[in-house]
């Protein structure tokens, strides 16, 4: 049963095949540049658990990762997480303190079709509930009620200091001078 019309079908459809299959590859392409920076490891959103906490990493206004030139990567569901993260690492793992290391935090404004990852040592910080209540959100420009990077990541680490003070049963003051070392630690650099 071999028809002229049956032909002319399949010989349409291949051509138009060829010409699909470039301009969805263009398109997926385009589609993943516009959502991952450079450098940066994609992340499973509702599959990647937060390297600190283990918590699935599902609101894209909050995520932020961790990258070294020597492949070592870690994903979080909080900067709050990855600051803390990256103090605890400090003592054993050389590479957070090397100026290879690139981070991003996702902005406030990030959605699931478009994220927007900025680095966080230049956004501003506004308080907003967050998944682990770290309570901080990223926002490029600053604005009145935002904090920058070094008061925001201050905090952060004042808060986690007292947490980790109720849960081990020991008194805890708001004395901040034990939190200049850890403010000391380098940050890296995420141009290239």
């Amino acid at each position: 049963m071999d028809s002229p019309y049956r032909r002319t079908f399949l010989a349409r459809a291949a051509v138009g095949g060829l010409w699909l299959t470039p301009l969805l590859t263009l398109l997926t392409a385009c589609r993943q540049s516009q959502q991952w920076p450079p450098g940066m490891v994609e992340i499973h959103w509702d599959r990647d658990v937060c390297a600190r906490c283990g918590m699935v990493i599902s609101d894209r206004r909050f995520a932020a990762q961790i990258n070294a030139d020597d492949g070592h990567v870690g994903k979080f569901d909080d900067i709050g997480c990855l600051l803390c993260w990256l103090r605890d690492q400090a003592a054993t793992q050389p590479w957070t303190r090397a100026g290879v290391t690139r981070f991003w935090v996702a902005a406030q404004d990030s959605s699931a079709e478009h994220p927007v990852w900025l680095d966080p040592r230049a956004a501003h910080y506004l308080a907003q509930t967050s998944p682990m209540g770290y309570n901080f959100v990223a926002v490029a420009q600053p604005r009145t009620d935002s904090l920058p990077f070094a008061r925001m990541r201050a905090r952060v680490l004042e808060r986690d200091a007292a947490q980790n003070a109720v849960r081990q049963g020991k008194p805890h003051s708001h004395d901040m001078s034990g939190m200049r070392e850890q403010q000391e630690i380098p940050m890296g650099a995420n141009s290239r």
